[in-house]
């Protein structure tokens, strides 16, 4: 199995500590390429910098998306490790000035959504590898097929099989344990509870950050819209889930639009028109195919949960 030690500073991960997240944002400030190293559900540990110098944590690579630091906090709030925006947006153009970027009014980030994060106390960090050399700044992939990787890993399971407190979590740590195929990244995703962070990155990624049913590219207007509310056990899933402009979602989530559950057209209510005597922005979307799909045909809206939808539209 392969996974990820990814290098952060003291002060993002000192914050994050303090209180349990579903989700946290892993951002680079500098990068320019996308994140290949290692696939949805791997996991991502946590080394701080020199002087410390130690694996510190441990979470799940779940998504990645470019943001502007902006809609960066709007996605993740406080699990971007900075307690407001301007103290979230003041660390990126350190970042950015330290390294000679120009300044941006809203420059864009990468980010690297971790699921079910686990921090160690500091009795509990685990030295970095004495291999690590001074040239890696970002990050390495280390392989359990390996010795320095296998005694790595084996080191951080033990660690996390302590901190694993609830059913699901301690069920969690002991597959780790034993990560040696393909597989075991699916399986994984399928037993953390993804939190509103990462839905809201899933979606937006999936539909190509585009509006499904209008194709809407402006992103600050574009939302993650649950198809069956989270409230009435919807879950943040993808197939969940549709990127919709703002005044759209409303719509859906008041039941005035949904989706068709067999054929997957737009279906608008009647009710816009006598409710509000207007709706003509709308209505030249009714009996319409959807804008935008996911290509992965998981990821497309579930109809189970268009049907849930279906059953309480306003027609």
């Amino acid at each position: 199995m392969q996974y990820y030690v990814g290098v952060t500073d003291y002060n993002w991960f000192d914050f994050l500590r303090q209180e349990p997240r579903e989700d946290i944002n892993f951002w680079k400030p500098l990068s320019e390429k996308a994140f290949g190293a290692v696939p949805p559900g791997a996991p991502f540990l946590l080394k701080l910098k020199k002087p410390y110098h130690c694996i510190v944590g441990v979470g799940y690579f779940m998504s990645q998306i470019a943001l502007p630091v902006s809609m960066a906090w709007d996605t993740f709030g406080v699990r971007n490790g900075a307690v407001d925006y301007e103290s979230f947006a003041q660390a990126i153009r350190s970042y950015r000035d330290a390294h000679g970027k120009p300044r941006l009014p809203d420059p864009g980030i990468t980010c690297l959504v971790l699921t079910a994060p686990v921090f160690f106390r500091k009795p509990d960090w685990i030295p970095a590898p004495a291999s690590w050399a001074n040239a890696i700044v970002t990050g390495k992939v280390y392989d359990t097929q390996e010795a320095v990787g296998s005694q790595l890993w084996s080191a951080v399971s033990a660690t996390m099989l302590r901190y694993r407190q609830d059913a699901l979590t301690r069920e969690l740590a002991t597959d780790s344990l034993a990560l040696e195929s393909p597989g075991i990244y699916r399986e994984a995703l399928t037993k953390v509870r993804v939190g509103q962070g990462a839905f809201r990155a899933l979606v937006t990624q999936a539909y190509d950050k585009r509006c499904a049913i209008s194709g809407e590219k402006t992103l600050p207007v574009l939302e993650a819209a649950h198809i069956q509310p989270f409230a009435q056990a919807g879950p943040n899933s993808v197939g969940n889930g549709l990127l919709l402009r703002s005044d759209l979602h409303k719509l859906f989530d008041k039941h005035y639009i949904t989706i068709d559950a067999d054929d997957k057209t737009i279906l608008i209510s009647s009710r816009i028109r006598e409710e509000f005597s207007n709706g003509k922005e709308y209505y030249r979307f009714d009996g319409k195919p959807l804008q935008m799909l996911p290509k992965l045909l998981a990821d497309q809206p579930a109809q189970q949960y268009l049907r849930h939808h279906n059953e309480r539209f306003l027609s």
